[in-house]
């Protein structure tokens, strides 16, 4: 049986590969403790804005993993929508998808309610006498978070003992200046640098 070609720098995989939905919240940098108000508050929504990306799911899912009892609902861009129970708490991921009597409904029910969005939707939800606390996900981020999402990628890609490729802050910088706070384009990026790096036999480079 062939070794994997990342074996070579003590990785069982490409780091920067697609994770699952329970990887993606247990490896989110995320401060969750600011939120936690929010998570009981009948009267409170609570909104992740940004475009594809730049962490509104990632954010989600860290807070779907300490609200157990919270029901996630994922709105495709195609096909039926699900339906969306009164039950609270509920975090409905994409929610600029909702047609306006939809989120209507949805808004009346209350809260808590946790989204995540293109579009900033606080005025309907003023509208329904609901609270709003708007977070906006790339307005929050800098090149030392990202260096540290980076990191933990690789960290949970380990193979075992020894050393693994490291992003330092520098290569870190220039993440942030060629891809902006896309984080999905970023960690594209570095998954076919891995890639050929790793069809070709060569050590990744240095970060820095």
């Amino acid at each position: 049986m062939l070794k994997s070609p990342f074996h070579r720098y003590n990785l069982f995989r490409n780091p920067f590969g697609e994770l699952s939905r329970e990887e993606r919240a247990e490896l989110a940098v995320v401060e969750l403790s600011r939120w936690q108000p929010h998570f009981q508050d009948d009267q409170s929504v609570l909104q992740f804005l940004g475009h594809c990306g730049h962490g509104k799911t990632t954010h989600l899912l860290a807070i779907r993993r300490v609200l157990p009892n919270a029901e996630y609902i994922y709105l495709p861009e195609d096909g039926p929508l699900p339906t969306i129970s009164n039950r609270r708490p509920v975090i409905l991921d994409e929610a600029q998808r909702l047609s306006f009597w939809k989120l209507r409904r949805v808004l009346k029910a209350g809260g808590p309610l946790i989204i995540g969005t293109h579009v900033d939707l606080s005025k309907a939800i003023r509208q329904a006498s609901l609270n709003v606390v708007t977070f906006n996900v790339a307005a929050d981020s800098s090149s030392e978070q990202l260096q540290e999402i980076l990191n933990r990628r690789i960290e949970a890609s380990r193979l075992g003992n020894g050393t693994v490729p490291r992003i330092s802050a520098e290569n870190a910088v220039r993440l942030r200046m060629a891809f902006g706070s896309d984080v999905r384009a970023i960690e594209h990026s570095l998954y076919e640098q891995f890639q050929q790096y790793a069809r070709e036999l060569r050590p990744w480079p240095p970060a820095d």
